[in-house]
């Protein structure tokens, strides 16, 4: 008898450690909701469609886009800025996202840090972001993007 219980004890500790490790191991409801928004924009960029794309962001005055071109304000001026500088499938490429962190800050507020790379003909731009997220009534839409250029030197510069 005290060792029936003892075994049952025993099962019941290691299947609590289990069902604890697979919890941790999942994201949130709200991280896979973001996880889904970046996907949606990587395979609508890699599609050609820079208007799907930007669904991602919130469609508003107050949106922030700051990059190696300097500040945008606005969904509008970040979607005119996306297609002057990405005009056609070539100067696309393929993207690829590494999303390294997403942290919730609340029930309406998350940041995404992460890493990018372009594989275009010519070159394969890569660089880091991160992302301001806000929940609405659409779902998670990026408030806030600051992404950067990884530096490529200059062929004639002395690297040591």
């Amino acid at each position: 008898m005290l060792m029936a219980m003892f075994r049952s004890l025993r099962m019941f500790f290691w299947g609590s450690v289990l069902l604890t490790g697979l919890l941790m191991g999942c994201a949130s409801p709200q991280e896979s909701a973001i996880h889904e928004v970046l996907q949606m924009q990587q395979d609508a960029w890699n599609a050609g469609d820079i208007e799907t794309f930007m669904q991602g962001y919130l469609n508003s005055d107050s949106l922030r886009f700051a990059g190696a071109g300097g500040e945008i304000r606005g969904w509008q001026s970040t979607l005119e800025r996306y297609q002057r500088v990405y005009p056609d499938r070539a100067a696309m490429g393929t993207l690829t996202f590494d999303l390294r962190e997403i942290r919730i800050l609340g029930d309406k507020h998350a940041i995404v840090f992460g890493a990018y790379a372009l594989d275009r003909e010519n070159d394969q731009p890569t660089g880091l972001f991160t992302l301001i997220l806000e929940y609405t009534e659409e779902g998670w839409r990026i408030v806030h993007d600051h992404t950067s250029v990884d530096r490529i030197p200059d062929v004639h510069e002395n690297i040591e």
